[in-house]
């Protein structure tokens, strides 16, 4: 294949042209380039003389001579070359090491942490973490459920109940037993009074004010006689079985703990199992002995009845009547044997 060369390139002084052989020379002679003085003018030629048939030589222009392709095609665009691997080296086998190394190395930082923990645990008395045992599920019982586990047998009914007593009566269904309401003093209960570690909540009844105090955080108070009922969790689930004796006697050493000043004394006076209405319940009746700043009162007649209903709840029966109005004391067994179920 023939090599294109720019018409404008010439061959150094002396250098063969292969395209042509048989030239000696080199190829077309080209003048020498003009110098910069004034260049003299070429003699007139003769109209007889004819022209030379060797084509002129391209007068050159000063500076660098054109390159090998200029003119006979465009330059191509240079080629992109990428950018170097910020990451370094892109040898597989290299990065494939380096991340076992990576890797190898956390997993011996973390077996180190683990034996040191261990170890410290060991030392320290903790016990080894693969003594655990997983924790079985919270226990969601009632607290008088926990207390007082229902027994292997139900207590037993009394007979049918008696018509109610003639008068007024006081109805609560939402505990599911009635009593006898009384006259003056006595007044409609409508407050919720939430009290003890059992948190039995007292929404029903009657009271009346026996008397006015200052109590020890020097707030004005009232004390009251009070005939209240309300109802308390004690069975587990839908369990309607109780244990009458545990959970009767565990309301009435809530009612002591936490209803009268400390220290107190406790006089029993009546503490069994009976039926109300034909319901089976638990009966307590005593004399709460105390004192506290301010308070005339210094003891107190009170009744507590735990009444199974036939429900997972279990009715209470509150009944209190202060020293200071002795006469009132006959209320307690009156609003016992009164009661009745209902719902």
């Amino acid at each position: 294949m023939t090599e294109q060369r720019s018409p404008w390139a010439r061959p150094p002084a002396g250098a063969h042209d292969p395209a042509n052989p048989d030239d000696p020379a080199g190829g077309v002679a080209y003048p020498p380039a003009p110098t910069a003085q004034t260049p003299a003018e070429p003699a007139a030629r003769t109209p007889a003389e004819p022209a030379a048939r060797t084509p002129a030589a391209p007068p050159r222009r000063p500076g660098y001579r054109a390159g090998t392709v200029t003119g006979l095609t465009r330059t191509p665009a240079p080629l992109a070359v990428p950018p170097a691997d910020p990451a370094g080296d892109r040898d597989p086998a290299r990065r494939n090491r380096s991340m076992l190394w990576w890797f190898g190395g956390t997993a011996i930082a973390v077996v180190a942490v683990g034996v040191v923990v261990v170890l410290a645990m060991v030392m320290t008395g903790g016990g080894s973490p693969f003594d655990r045992r997983p924790a079985g599920p919270s226990d969601t019982r009632p607290d008088l459920a926990k207390l007082c586990p229902p027994p292997s047998h139900d207590a037993p009914g009394g007979p049918p109940a008696a018509p109610p007593p003639p008068g007024p009566r006081t109805d609560d269904a939402a505990s599911g037993i009635s009593y006898a309401s009384y006259g003056e003093p006595w007044l409609p209960w409508h407050d919720t009074w939430t009290k003890g570690t059992l948190r039995v909540s007292y929404q029903t009844g009657q009271y009346f004010v026996t008397e006015s105090y200052q109590d020890p955080l020097g707030f004005r108070s009232q004390y009251l006689a009070s005939i209240l009922s309300g109802s308390v969790p004690a069975a587990n689930n839908d369990s309607l079985s109780l244990d009458l004796e545990c959970t009767g006697r565990q309301v009435a050493a809530d009612v002591r703990a936490e209803y009268y000043p400390q220290p107190n004394q406790m006089d029993v006076l009546r503490d069994e199992q009976t039926t109300l209405g034909g319901r089976p319940a638990w009966v307590t009746t005593f004399r709460m002995r105390f004192h506290q700043a301010g308070l005339k009162a210094t003891d107190e007649l009170v009744g507590v009845a735990l009444v199974d209903v036939g429900r997972p709840r279990a009715a209470i029966l509150y009944v209190s009547i202060p020293g200071t109005h002795r006469q009132y004391d006959w209320v307690v067994d009156s609003v016992l044997d009164s009661v009745r179920p209902v719902g």
